[in-house]
């Protein structure tokens, strides 16, 4: 099985509902965030999959929701975990690759390329994963 991982970062605000401390406060991040591509085969070029186009598709979604207060963005109903934004950024990803005809969704079987995890940390220490496989 190969790997490649690939990472970006935005800022942005937030604060968390239905939570009982400090993060019910609107606050910011620096957020760093990896996207996780795995698959069984490579092209013919040796690749599992091209960094840029990977890395582009990731920053593509990054930069939607740089500088926001994401609590405005109706995806997160209002409350942006981290979990939620981990969500959010691999199904961005997953629709901006498909706009270059590449599909790396998970399939049972598949050996092609899969987008299996996107890691959202909001801090270095503090880390949710979606993942699909």
């Amino acid at each position: 099985m190969f790997e490649v991982r690939v990472e970006a970062d935005f800022a942005a605000a937030h604060f968390l509902r239905d939570y009982n401390g400090k993060c019910e406060n609107l606050h910011g991040h620096n957020y760093k965030v990896y996207a996780h591509v795995r698959g069984s085969e490579l092209n013919e070029g040796g690749m599992l999959l091209d960094f840029t186009k990977l890395k582009g598709a990731l920053r593509t979604v990054c930069k939607s929701v740089d500088h926001t207060n994401l609590n405005d963005l109706p995806v997160f109903d209002q409350n942006p975990s981290a979990e939620r934004i981990a969500m959010f950024i691999y199904n961005g990803i997953i629709a901006e690759l498909k706009k270059e005809g590449l599909d790396l969704s998970f399939v049972e079987g598949k050996t092609g390329p899969v987008l299996f995890a996107v890691d959202v940390f909001e801090t270095d220490t503090s880390r949710a994963r979606y993942s699909v496989c």
